[in-house]
């Protein structure tokens, strides 16, 4: 009898660490990943050791080939690290379990990527338009503009903010505002 409920317990823990991963797997698209990798990442967090390309493959029933590339993406991402044992000659990879370490290096990367290019628009767009500006003898397209240009100006200055923010994010210094648990 003891042997039944002990089974039952393990099965209803497997479901329990499921229903989580699945949770990990659908909230990795505000990161800009598929569930695919966000179920890997849950795998790999809750594993007690260290896993090859095979283990990951057997556990989620996906190709090597899509493993290997997610654990690219999470280690890109600082998500997943390859680790090293002794005797084993396949490539070992853990997960970074430092959740707030892993959000400051992804948040940095893909917001820093596209401030910096809405920052370069901005500029080309002010220079485009005071080119067009000083070619023109309307005064009403002269006039709007003026009034675009000091739109781009405000949106320059909200993106040169941002960066700011992004950098208060990637030094760490945003946990001397609030701080980890």
């Amino acid at each position: 009898m003891p042997e039944k409920n002990e089974y039952k317990d393990w099965e209803k823990y497997d479901e329990t660490i499921e229903k989580f991963i699945q949770v990990i797997a659908k909230n990795m698209n505000l990161y800009g990943l598929t569930s695919s990798v966000g179920r890997l990442y849950g795998v790999l967090y809750f594993s007690n050791k260290p896993m090859t390309l095979d283990d990951m493959r057997d556990a989620l029933e996906m190709s090597k080939t899509s493993m290997s590339t997610g654990v690219r993406t999470l280690s890109e991402m600082k998500m997943v690290e390859s680790t090293f044992k002794r005797g084993i000659r396949k490539d070992l990879y853990q997960s970074e379990e430092d959740w707030y370490k892993s959000f400051t290096s992804l948040f940095g990367n893909r917001w820093r990527h596209h401030t910096e290019t809405n920052i370069e628009e901005a500029e080309e767009a002010m220079a485009e338009l005071q080119q067009i500006a000083r070619e023109t003898e309307d005064e009403q397209l002269k006039a709007k503009i003026h009034a675009d240009i000091e739109r781009l100006e405000y949106a320059k200055n909200y993106y040169e903010w941002l960066m700011k923010f992004i950098q208060v994010i990637e030094s760490g210094e945003i946990f001397n505002y609030i701080p980890k648990h």
